[in-house]
């Protein structure tokens, strides 16, 4: 079944649901036979009878029920005659309008979706919502006249006199795929609306994408301070404070106002990530206070919070009180992983195990499982059992990528290169845009086979689809140092590095600045990555080639 008939069947199940209300009843006749040729599929002949039902009523809802039938069925000659009906029984009617922009579209009139569209900009706020909906729906040539109606009400200054309604339009300008439009809506309109908070923060954005970060957040933090923050722009002034690296600060705005289980889990992200010990014990103690029976859902973000605050048996007392049913596979997870943490990695396997016989988990979950167990078994010196887990989850779910990459890096640390390539291999025969996948078999290529120019393509194909990737920029510089780049390996390794304090990145970094000369740095980088794990493969090979 192709996407159009599957739409036109949704189309069709909404009209089988909805049936309308009428103040007179219409010819019954017609309206029972509209009603069952819908339920054969024969939808123009339900359009047919229901145009005949509308004419012969003077209820606005039967008109109204004969042109949405005529719409979905494409039968634009019914479909026009049942519009006429609707605008003579009622003239104001937004979806009246809001069908005649619909049908103009898809029959290519400009002029008449541009009139029909100044029409429902007049009734403003749910004027402007349906039209909003109606240009963003189109789809194939209709699109194309949505793009060009959705310009030229823009040139023509129809838009209601507000930022965030412009906001809204260059969504749909986007959606149409007029990123041009799209972009020139917002510059516009941030010059127009300067002292609206969206504004602000929209500027703020790209002051920071722009890498003027004090800028950033100087204006941030004004922003902030003046009280202009709104309630539904705190999620993204708390994000936006969360991207200049101010977890505490993000935590803070978006604890303002009405909390939600959402909004209290973002918070106790941010603080954890933080290692904000003392915010997360005020978040715990609101979190405990919120009620006495606290759902599901608060029984694992006090868990979470709780392990973050190492009152593991606090932790495992709410984990274990989640009831069977949804989040019960979650906190099963993450019992397992505390078990692990308190230094009983044979009860978190057990936990593990109970997991993965349930039949009622999420599967996400259970894949989950498997990763854990092979995690544990092998930081407890048990790599042929970890690998055994791996093969155990893959027998499930066969050819699923999260596992087998998982079992690529595992084969790689215990030196099966080959087969650890043959898993990533199957990965990329499946996904050839799986970016993680990409930068791991060039990067295995290139430090475990020493097929440099080999690995080249596939690590370049990696960072053209996350050009912001540490991993895969660490990658980048160290295969062009091997090929001979010295000084642009240098500046992608400068980057990685500045995004992630990384031993591996740390090792390449400095091996590059010691051939390049500048050996205090390599030092001094060398150190800090040794800080964060002394035991890194390259950082220690680094180490004892160079002897810095």
């Amino acid at each position: 079944m192709n996407r159009r008939h599957r739409f036109l069947l949704s189309l069709l199940a909404l009209l089988l649901a909805a049936p309308f209300a009428v103040a007179s009843p219409p010819p019954i006749g017609e309206v029972m036979a509209g009603e069952f040729a819908l339920q054969q599929g024969d939808l123009p002949a339900a359009a047919r009878h229901f145009l005949a039902a509308a004419r012969a009523s003077a209820d606005p809802a039967v008109a109204e029920r004969a042109t949405q039938v005529a719409l979905v069925g494409e039968q634009p000659g019914l479909a026009r005659r049942a519009l006429d009906r609707w605008r003579a029984l009622d003239p104001g009617a937004v979806g009246m309008h809001g069908a005649t922009v619909r049908l103009a579209l898809s029959q290519g009139d400009q002029e008449d979706a541009m009139d029909a569209s100044r029409a429902l900009l007049a009734l403003d706020g749910p004027g402007f919502d349906t039209l909003l909906r109606v240009l963003s729906e189109s789809r194939g040539d209709a699109s194309v006249i949505a793009r060009a109606v959705t310009r030229e009400l823009f040139e023509q200054q129809a838009l209601p006199d507000r930022l965030a309604a412009w906001l809204r339009w260059a969504g749909v300008a986007r959606r149409l795929k007029d990123r041009p439009l799209s972009e020139r809506i917002i510059e516009q309109g941030m010059a127009r609306f300067p002292d609206d908070p969206r504004a602000r923060l929209l500027e703020i954005a790209r002051l920071r994408e722009s890498g003027d970060a004090a800028a950033a957040r100087e204006r941030l933090v004004a922003l902030r301070d003046s009280g202009a923050i709104l309630p539904e722009l705190r999620r993204v002034a708390a994000s936006e404070f969360a991207r200049q690296g101010d977890l505490r600060g993000a935590a803070d705005v978006l604890g303002e106002g009405v909390q939600d289980e959402a909004s209290r889990g973002q918070r106790a992200a941010w603080l954890v990530l933080a290692e904000d010990r003392a915010a997360l014990q005020q978040l715990y103690a609101e979190l405990k206070a919120a009620g006495a029976v606290p759902p599901p859902p608060r029984r694992l973000l006090l868990g979470h919070v709780a392990e973050a605050l190492d009152l593991f048996g606090e932790a495992e007392r709410w984990y274990q009180g989640v009831p069977r049913g949804a989040g019960s596979d979650l906190a099963l997870l993450r019992l397992a992983r505390l078990h692990d943490r308190r230094g009983d990695p044979a009860r978190a396997i057990e936990r593990l195990k109970d997991l993965q016989s349930d039949t009622s988990a999420d599967g996400e979950r259970v894949r989950d499982s498997y990763l854990v167990e092979a995690d544990i078994l092998e930081r407890d010196g048990r790599a042929a059992e970890a690998r055994l887990a791996l093969d155990r989850g893959l027998a499930v779910f066969e050819g699923d990528p999260v596992l087998l990459y998982a079992r690529a890096m595992l084969l790689e640390r215990g030196d099966d290169v080959d087969a650890a390539l043959a898993d990533l291999r199957a990965i990329l025969d499946e996904d050839p845009a799986d970016a993680q996948a990409l930068n791991a078999y060039g990067y295995t290529l290139a430090e475990r086979r020493g097929k440099y120019a080999e690995a080249l393509p596939y690590i370049e194909r990696a960072h053209a689809l996350l050009p912001d990737s540490a991993p895969i920029l660490d990658s980048l510089g160290w295969v062009r140092f091997r090929l001979g780049e010295r000084q642009e390996s240098l500046a992608l390794l400068r980057q990685a590095w500045a995004k992630l304090r990384d031993p591996e990145i740390a090792a390449h970094l400095g091996e590059v600045l010691w051939t390049l000369g500048q050996r205090d740095e390599a030092r001094r980088v060398w150190r800090e990555g040794a800080a964060i794990d002394p035991d890194n493969r390259a950082l220690r090979r680094a180490l004892e080639t160079f002897k810095p």
